[in-house]
């Protein structure tokens, strides 16, 4: 069985685990560095990504986590996870684990109020849409051209996309029930790496 780790120090690990554990695949939360050793995956979740970074950096878990991007370990950054793993954030160099080559605008949608939901399409994941939840949400602003965009809103603004080992979302596949995305992470990046992250 795959076990994926779900970054647990703030936001919605939680619903990200449930999704996983409806699919058959051992979730476990991640607080501290050592938790990595053994994962097939990690998600990093959506919340609140000032907040997020303090809180990387308060437990040691920067360095890890960009050597882990580095060597291929397979991560998912959904929302605020999207915005940790971009290179580039508002403008300047992602601080973080900003290995992704995509920049991101936050708050780009306006303010909580300003949340909406809608369908996307994602091929990969068949014809029938995903609906998908912004809330507070990113906004892909560009993509390298090794990364591939997944999903595109109406005026075509890229809100998943996949390069490699690493696939983020803008909005929250966690929060309807669809456990679509997730499945696709377990199966096409998980499960063609067979790595494990090996961690001290």
């Amino acid at each position: 069985m795959r076990t994926i780790g779900v970054l647990a120090l703030q936001g919605d690990f939680r619903e990200h685990m449930r999704a996983l554990e409806a699919l058959g695949v051992r979730a476990v939360p991640v607080r501290m560095p050592e938790q990595l050793a053994g994962l097939d995956g990690l998600i990093i979740p959506g919340g609140e990504s000032t907040t997020m970074r303090r809180l990387l950096a308060a437990y040691d878990l920067v360095e890890p986590l960009r050597e882990g991007a580095q060597t291929g370990f397979p991560m998912f950054g959904t929302c605020a996870g999207c915005i940790l793993l971009a290179r580039e954030v508002d403008g300047a160099p992602g601080n973080d684990i900003g290995l992704m080559d995509i920049g991101v605008a936050r708050n780009a949608y306006g303010r909580q109020v300003d949340s909406f939901e809608t369908d996307v399409t994602l091929p990969v994941l068949g014809e029938a849409p995903l609906h998908a939840v912004f809330i507070r949400a990113p906004r892909i602003s560009w993509v390298g051209p090794d990364v591939e965009p997944l999903a595109r809103l109406p005026d075509g603004t890229v809100v998943a996309a996949r390069e490699g080992s690493l696939l983020v979302s803008t909005f929250h596949p966690e929060l309807t029930g669809d456990a679509r995305l997730h499945q696709y992470f377990v199966e096409q990046l998980v499960g063609i790496r067979g790595t494990e992250l090996a961690v001290g």
